[in-house]
């Protein structure tokens, strides 16, 4: 059997952004009922399914990595989220990251996405499909202002806002995650209607896409959900607070010990090589 907890210590120890984690070397789903395993951050997904390429109201992009497996659930809202955004014709849906095919921990770029209930998806809505090779090196949409203080008025579209609230509405949402000045733009455009604003919360980066997160399904029963969102639209002194500088977060260590069913995934896999 590989040691493959010392490997991943090891790789991490040494800088190697780049090298592989052993998630990343499971080519195939797990067998199994569907079950989302351990927390957002820290786990696995047994059953996942592929998100379906063809689609008319959305559309995947860079899948050479391989990253658009999830829950039957996160499978279902995107599929709901697009179909809707296709009624409204507000645009192309592009989905980004999910997870892999196991889920996990990736080698850079995502803390999260491991457990099969989150999905980037991003914020620009082009009224035409994309071709193969734009899907396959597509190029952002910087919303926010190099200052990040506001979004660039050039760049915003009602459109987006109008995703953003439809995606905040399905109550398989728990939290969708975007740049500060992105929440601030929604809170000025909200109106009246405004209690899907507590589930949009500020955080670093995300300003080109919407991070969404699904809460724990039913019969997951090893799955960690997160604790609701305070109560309020979160566009006062919450959001405020985000304006002020912040100090840089300590460097992070190795990565908590895996659920033990995912732990016994990994070393079934790997033993079976």
């Amino acid at each position: 059997m590989k040691n493959w907890m010392l490997t991943l210590a090891a790789l991490m120890a040494s800088g190697s952004a780049m090298a592989l984690t052993p998630w990343q070397k499971i080519e195939h789903p797990v067998a199994g009922a569907p079950q989302a395993v351990g927390s957002f951050a820290n786990g696995c997904i047994i059953g996942a399914q592929p998100l379906p390429l063809n689609s008319t109201d959305y559309q995947v992009m860079r899948i050479d990595q391989r990253r658009y497996f999830g829950h039957p659930d996160l499978l279902a809202f995107i599929q709901r989220l697009s179909h809707k955004a296709h009624q409204k014709a507000l645009g192309m849906v592009l989905i980004g990251d999910m997870a892999m095919p196991a889920g996990g921990r990736f080698n850079s770029g995502h803390t999260s996405h491991q457990s099969g209930l989150d999905v980037d998806i991003w914020l620009q809505l082009p009224p035409q499909r994309w071709s193969a090779q734009q899907l396959l090196q597509p190029q952002p949409l910087d919303l926010v202002s190099s200052n990040g203080k506001q979004v660039v008025a050039g760049q915003w579209q009602p459109q987006i806002g109008s995703l953003i609230k439809l995606a905040a509405q399905d109550a398989t949402v728990t939290r969708i995650f975007v740049n500060p000045a992105i929440k601030q733009r929604l809170c000025l455009d909200a109106g009246a209607d405004r209690n899907w604003l507590h589930k949009v919360r500020p955080w670093f980066g995300h300003r080109a896409h919407m991070h969404v997160r699904l809460r724990c399904p039913a019969n997951s029963l090893e799955c960690e959900d997160q604790d609701m969102p305070p109560p309020g639209d979160g566009c006062g002194s919450e959001l405020a607070s985000w304006f002020v500088p912040h100090q840089p977060s300590a460097k992070q260590g190795l990565p908590p010990p895996l659920p033990p069913s995912c732990q016994a995934l990994l070393s079934n896999h790997f033993a079976a090589e």
